[in-house]
């Protein structure tokens, strides 16, 4: 087990994710809206797995999902109805459905859709209890979303409270094929939302962002291939492959501080000097390959 500041530290270094936050029990009144939560994520100490240096939380796409939408706008158009819970019957379609809702849960967290937080809440709690992490989702965290609604950060801290504590529960019972749909689900979700809010524009960080999560998918599926005698766990992995292919169409070149400094210097770049070059072509595809994955896990017949 690893503290969560040491965590984040490297997740942002290796795979190009965004904050998250930890807690415990106690009252979180998070600082105001748009105030730098770095220090805050870096003092916190929940434990977490070692899984975790390969695969980030929905979380950690928040501050990214923020900065890629108009926070005024809340649009919950695109996210899977808290009732369709209840069409999930099966224990594939329960965890990929049970880290899709997390991530939902996050995203109108971050946005300030308090009503839509607490519906998206419930649905967590019913699919965890189906799942086995009812003691992780604990009644009274219910209470604590009522009162820090209009509070993004502290409604961040506390789902991912949730996100956190079902993740232990699950690998503290052995629930490995589980876990990992968990994770995938969430994750694909995150980037599904990602790319509903972001749009094509040359030269775009955020473009360029979308094309980093490149190197998450193949930690995700490094992470799938642990569990992958499952035979869920192994649909869910050829899905993400099919993903991963459309993502090794990006070509790789040198960063524009660094080609300057070796034109200049003419000296050679060395590691960590190259960027992958997303083109409107491979976006669309990428885009494309998210919807349908995202759809085929979440929509009912």
């Amino acid at each position: 087990m690893k503290n969560l500041h040491y965590l984040i530290g490297l997740t942002l270094a290796g795979s190009m994710t965004f904050t998250s936050c930890g807690g415990g029990d106690e009252k979180v009144d998070g600082p105001e809206d748009g105030m730098d939560t770095t220090a805050k994520v870096e003092t916190v100490n929940t434990p977490v797995s070692e899984t975790f240096f390969q695969v980030p939380s929905p979380g950690e796409m928040l501050t990214f999902i923020k900065m890629v939408g108009d926070p005024k706008k809340k649009d919950i158009s695109f996210l899977n109805p808290p009732d369709n819970q209840k069409n999930y019957n099966d224990s594939k379609s329960k965890a990929l459905n049970f880290g899709i809702y997390s991530c939902d849960l996050s995203y109108c967290s971050i946005f300030e859709i308090g009503s839509e937080a607490l519906k998206y809440f419930k649905s967590v709690k019913i699919m965890g209890d189906q799942i086995g992490v009812s003691t992780a989702i604990k009644p009274e965290i219910l209470k604590r979303l009522e009162s820090n609604l209009g509070k993004p950060d502290s409604l961040a801290v506390i789902t991912d409270d949730v996100y956190f504590s079902s993740f232990e529960a699950l690998e503290d019972s052995k629930q490995g094929p589980t876990l990992a749909c968990v994770v995938a689900g969430g994750w694909l979700e995150s980037l599904y939302i990602a790319t509903q809010l972001a749009k094509w524009e040359p030269n775009s960080p955020v473009i360029e962002r979308l094309a980093d999560q490149k190197y998450t998918l193949e930690n995700l599926i490094e992470f799938l291939k642990k569990h992958e005698s499952d035979a869920n766990v192994a649909a869910v992995k050829t899905d993400f492959e099919g993903l991963l292919a459309e993502y090794n169409k990006l070509t790789e070149q040198a960063t524009a501080a660094d080609a300057k400094k070796g034109k200049d210097s003419k000296a050679t770049l060395i590691g960590g000097g190259t960027q992958l070059v997303m083109t409107k072509e491979i976006y669309t595809s990428i885009v494309a390959k998210v919807v349908s994955l995202r759809n085929s896990y979440t929509l009912t017949k």
